[in-house]
């Protein structure tokens, strides 16, 4: 298993991250899936989203801190055999935002270097989240 963290400094207000971060938006910012479904289930958030030949089940689960979200592939369908990711944004002041991803990935295909390649992968799809909240939301 393989961990990977990206930090940025968004030109954002927290309040309006805040609102800006749900798991529908978050997994299309990631930008390797679509999504197809969303279910609102108790403490959790099951969004399902689809890619080139396949589809995944991602739950988002609430968390008592609000200014962390924490989601995960759920089951088994899916690139990766584990994968779970923590989002957490924190105000510097009024107008600015520091936002952390951080994601530990396991590859489900035997392949030699396979962590390795989803980490790197997955690390891109985390640095395209502060992209695309620099654009949406800054």
């Amino acid at each position: 298993m393989r961990e990977v963290t990206v930090s940025r400094v968004v030109d954002a207000a927290s309040d309006d991250l805040a609102a800006w971060l749900e798991p529908a938006t978050i997994v299309e910012a990631e930008g390797s899936f679509t999504v197809e479904t969303i279910d609102e289930s108790g403490d959790a958030t099951i969004v399902v989203a689809s890619g080139p030949g396949m589809r995944l089940p991602l739950r988002f689960e609430d968390r008592e801190d609000e200014s962390a979200i924490y989601y995960t592939q759920e089951g088994e369908h899916g690139p990766f055999s584990h994968m779970e990711t923590w989002l957490e944004h924190e105000p510097i002041d009024a107008e600015r935002t520091r936002v952390t991803l951080r994601s530990a990935v396991e590859l489900a295909a035997p392949l030699p270097f396979g962590d390795r390649i989803a980490a790197w992968k997955r690390r891109g799809e985390l640095r395209r989240v502060l992209e695309t909240i620099e654009t949406d939301v800054g």
